[in-house]
């Protein structure tokens, strides 16, 4: 046992993960010097994911004591307790949380693996939430063959990493998430910081050190984007990378992150090519660790001091999330882990997703960031008619900003990021702080630009921009799910609606999504539909047809004008057209 720290904390938690098979972590609080009619309360959401996700519902069993007697808990609120208890004497509670969620946000146990946000774990106590946190545990003799691993500081802590660890405050007890079990693990350094890569689940042709030779890279250049030269304002990072069989996500922290992909991304022995998957999963990491940077320090004012109970509101996250989109594949880029073909597809996507979202016209990227606990995290049929992507219509409001800025000549978009750092200390920011390091970079005011790009609904000036970097961007002829106005899924012999698009020629026909299109009618014939391009097989476009569609086990057939092919408006192509214009954006920082 390693002793770092030997001063006792105001609050600890022990977690005890034997019920492995209950799905189950035991807690023990003990909180050493209460106030009289202590209040304790869990997190209803946790940072990086602007949903109320009531974390509370996964809490059992609580029960307090103090000085060997029970203590009755009179609960406030959904999340909120209140301890009848005196003052000044150690109060403990005990509780159990269920935890079931496999995704990065919540908490997992099982006799193979165990994980947990503090946001879904440790109860606060209100009014001690600025002294330090011990976070105890334990390992039980049957588990001889897992590991731990977390960005936490460590108190008391064994090489297989369970022990005791502590946090200054809750703020980075809670962002701190814990990974356990028998994970393959290797420590590298970037730019001179200790670095670590958990990797749990992952399949026997599993190539870690070709991942972390990349990952390595993706770090380098990042540190090097903000401090050129200096260091990172951590000590130390951990991946924490979660192999599942389909699966994709992360979730991002001071220090470290949690990643879920699939088996079929992760890099394989033997392999030199790196396949869509893998380019998607290093385009995570490097999404992720950037998060360090912009979302985590560099952060809304709104975020200065997380409200735990309730939402926290700002129209920034299209600047936050956005910026930190379009810089993640710009970084591979930079990083040499992919070339200049591969990135213009990258960036291809992304126009395109934006182009076939109506919803563009309807909600700028602000308002996006606004309503994003209400919308984005709660997509429904109608969610691309109604709303945009602050992810994506942010990502290619940063390509913008750094095209118009590297035009104007005196700026880029590197510059102003570390400008905002230097102004703020890395810290809390508003809009009329990058306004002002606009102004200050390059002598002149971007308030229209800004207020046109990110408040506004008025298309994005992505040709003109693109061509003086050397890019052409081409308008497509459509797919005909473009055409039509629709997303389908195909599979099980048969074309299931997702989602009917405002303004398409399915949604003047009636289709709703739900349906399911089972034939196309012509004049004489009808014939099964069984994936999308059956209906060109079939059907002339400007020629009379109708759909035949199942809705709630009713047979509706509508009248359905098939769309000409032609030049569309939803599908764009990049092409280099100067090379070395292109080379001078996408070559050099």
């Amino acid at each position: 046992m390693t002793t770092l720290r030997p001063t006792s904390a105001a609050v600890h938690y022990r977690i005890d993960p034997s019920a492995r098979h209950e799905h189950l972590y035991r807690v023990l609080l003990t909180v050493h010097a209460p106030a009289a009619g202590q209040e304790l309360s869990l997190p209803v959401w946790i940072p990086g994911s602007y949903l109320v996700r009531e974390f509370s519902r996964n809490l059992n069993m609580l029960g307090a004591s103090q000085d060997g007697r029970p203590v009755p808990l009179e609960q406030l609120d959904k999340c909120s307790w209140r301890a009848d208890c005196a003052a000044g004497r150690p109060l403990t509670v005990r509780y159990e949380v269920a935890a079931y969620d496999t995704s990065v946000r919540t908490a997992w146990l099982d006799a193979c693996r165990g994980f947990f946000n503090g946001t879904s774990v440790c109860l606060r106590v209100h009014g001690l939430e600025d002294e330090a946190h011990d976070l105890e545990i334990e390992r039980p003799h049957e588990l001889g063959g897992w590991s731990l691993a977390t960005g936490l500081p460590p108190h008391r802590v064994a090489r297989s990493g369970f022990g005791s660890y502590r946090a200054r405050d809750y703020d980075e007890l809670v962002d701190c998430p814990v990974e356990m079990g028998p994970f393959w693990s290797i420590r590298f350094t970037a730019c001179n910081v200790p670095h670590r890569l958990v990797v749990a689940g992952a399949a026997p042709s599993f190539d870690g050190h070709r991942l972390v030779r990349d990952v390595r890279r993706i770090c380098e250049e990042t540190i090097r984007l903000w401090h050129e030269g200096g260091r990172p304002p951590f000590d130390n990072y951990v991946f924490l990378l979660n192999v599942v069989n389909d699966g994709y996500g992360g979730l991002e922290h001071r220090n470290s992150t949690a990643l879920i992909c699939g088996r079929r991304d992760l890099p394989r022995l033997g392999e030199d090519a790196a396949g869509e998957g893998y380019q998607t999963l290093l385009g995570l990491f490097s999404h992720e660790y950037f998060h360090a940077w912009n979302v985590k320090r560099l952060r809304p004012r709104a975020f200065a001091r997380y409200d735990y109970a309730r939402e926290n509101y700002t129209p920034l996250l299209w600047f936050f999330e956005g910026l930190t989109s379009y810089y993640d594949d710009l970084l591979l880029r930079r990083a040499g882990l992919i070339d200049h073909a591969a990135y213009l597809r990258l960036i291809t996507k992304t126009i395109n997703q934006v182009l076939q979202t109506p919803g563009r016209h309807v909600q700028s990227v602000a308002e996006a960031s606004f309503d994003a606990w209400v919308k984005y995290y709660r997509q429904d049929e109608n969610t691309p008619n109604a709303t945009v992507s602050y992810y994506t219509k942010g990502a290619l409001v940063g390509l913008c900003l750094d095209l118009a800025l590297r035009r104007h000549g005196r700026a880029t978009l590197d510059d102003v990021m570390r400008a905002l750092w230097q102004r703020t200390g890395g810290g809390p920011m508003g809009e009329s702080d990058l306004l002002e390091v606009l102004h200050e970079l390059t002598g002149r005011g971007w308030a229209a630009e800004i207020d046109a790009w990110a408040h506004g609904t008025h298309e994005l000036p992505l040709a003109e921009l693109l061509a003086a970097h050397g890019i052409t961007l081409t308008r497509q002829p459509p797919a005909l799910a473009q055409r039509l106005g629709l997303r389908v899924n195909e599979g099980g012999g048969g074309v299931h609606i997702k989602t009917v698009l405002r303004g398409g020629a399915a949604e003047s026909a009636g289709f709703m999504a739900g349906d399911e299109w089972l034939a196309i009618e012509t004049p004489g014939e009808a014939w099964r539909v069984q994936q999308l391009d059956d209906v060109l097989l079939y059907a002339e476009p400007g020629a009379p047809c109708h759909a035949l569609l199942a809705r709630d086990r009713r047979l509706l057939r509508v009248p359905l004008a098939l769309p000409p092919a032609g030049p569309g408006h939803d599908t764009v192509r990049l092409d280099v057209a100067n090379a070395g214009a292109a080379q001078r954006w996408l070559g050099t920082a």
